[in-house]
């Protein structure tokens, strides 16, 4: 399916969210400063996709940044950055529910809109928490539960309507399309995905609702 929609993939999502996912992006890296300012730290982008989030995190940063995905077309695009951006993140091809890293190897790891497409999400994250060393940080950009009801009724009728019309008309792949609506909605919300940072073995987690909470950024520290 991401193979399908690669060629628009970065297209569509700057056009469908009016550019907020830009923005959403640069708040990751907010969370991020001072490993990302630490010349030897190094952070893992999983299920990094095109690069995007990878190439936020690596501009203008002394840490090292690593990106992971199991999409090759999605990979191939996201290497190409790298002379766009003069950036030289290495990108790997990976599992991310099977990483081929040793145990506390990263002062970081960060998934952006993709933490909702494994199988089994409390996995995902004990995998995580197993490559990350101690006192470092998780960071989870990720779809959510909007707040505000009134607000919350008009993003889902966009969401679920509109959206997979315009994506599917655009990238030729409607089924794509009216599947991210179908898997944010199974998807824990913002207190839900914070319980299972925790019973993962987290400490000090939060999120922080982004655009009345159509996405969430939440963080926690391995103890």
């Amino acid at each position: 399916m991401f193979s399908g929609i690669a060629g628009k993939y970065d297209f569509l999502n700057h056009f469908l969210s009016v550019n907020i996912d830009k923005r959403w992006r640069r708040l990751v890296r907010k969370k991020l400063e001072t490993i990302l300012a630490n010349k030897s730290a190094v952070v893992l982008d999983v299920a990094c996709g095109t690069g995007d989030l990878a190439v936020e995190l690596q501009t203008n940063a002394e840490a090292k940044v690593i990106g992971t995905d199991f999409c090759r077309p999605m990979l191939s695009i996201a290497f190409d950055k790298n002379a766009k951006n003069d950036t030289k993140i290495p990108y790997i091809e990976a599992d991310g529910m099977n990483l081929s890293f040793a145990d506390n190897s990263f002062d970081a790891v960060t998934i952006a809109f993709g933490l909702r497409n494994f199988s089994n999400w409390q996995d995902g994250l004990k995998e995580f928490h197993r490559i990350l060393k101690k006192d470092g940080k998780l960071v989870v950009l990720e779809f959510s539960t909007p707040i505000l009801p009134g607000f919350k009724q008009i993003f889902n009728l966009y969401f679920t309507q509109v959206l997979p019309r315009i994506g599917g008309a655009v990238s030729g792949s409607r089924g794509a399309y009216e599947y991210l609506p179908d898997s944010v909605s199974r998807f824990p919300d913002q207190k839900g995905l914070a319980n299972m940072f925790e019973e993962t073995g987290f400490i000090g987690v939060e999120f922080q609702n982004l655009t009345g909470g159509i996405a969430a950024i939440h963080s926690g520290i391995k103890s």
